[in-house]
């Protein structure tokens, strides 16, 4: 493990001293009518599910709902203290897979949560790739969206 990170962070992390089942999680995130409506205008996404209370009164879920990729975002890697150990060695995102499983409502607060899945090694490019599991869950603690990142980092620091 490399203990010297740049501008005094944690002690840094490599592929090497990533196992499965090490875990992490974010901050508690709270959504709100103003986030959503801003994550539809950004996207051009303006389905009246998010925005418009008569109109998904009318729907099965009775009310506005967060926008999915507003729920993906949450669900990102880069916000848990986990991230800021493997900035050195961080090389690339790869890859994203997830589903919603519940709807999230306006209001809903989220906490993104991770655990390595694999690490496979690739030691002709002192390369390893980092696949996670992740999901969120609301404040029930019910899990409203789950999946996998895989990132790209370095094996082992560079000589």
């Amino acid at each position: 493990m490399n203990t010297a990170g740049q501008g005094g962070q944690a002690a840094q992390l490599y592929g090497v001293d990533l196992r499965p089942g090490l875990a992490s999680h974010g901050s508690p995130a709270t959504i709100t009518r103003t986030e959503n409506l801003s994550f539809a205008a950004l996207t051009g996404d303006s389905h009246p599910i998010y925005y418009d209370e008569a109109f998904a009164a009318r729907t099965r879920h009775g009310r506005c709902v967060v926008h999915g990729l507003l729920l993906a975002s949450l669900g990102a890697f880069g916000a848990t203290p986990l991230s800021r150990r493997i900035e050195d060695a961080m090389v690339a995102f790869v890859d994203s897979q997830f589903s919603f499983l519940k709807p999230v409502f306006i209001g809903d607060t989220v906490t993104s949560h991770f655990e390595v899945a694999q690490v496979e090694h690739k030691p002709a490019r002192n390369l390893s790739l980092l696949r996670f599991d992740m999901w969120l869950t609301n404040d029930a603690g019910d899990t409203v969206m789950q999946g996998k990142h895989t990132y790209l980092v370095r094996m082992q620091p560079d000589t």
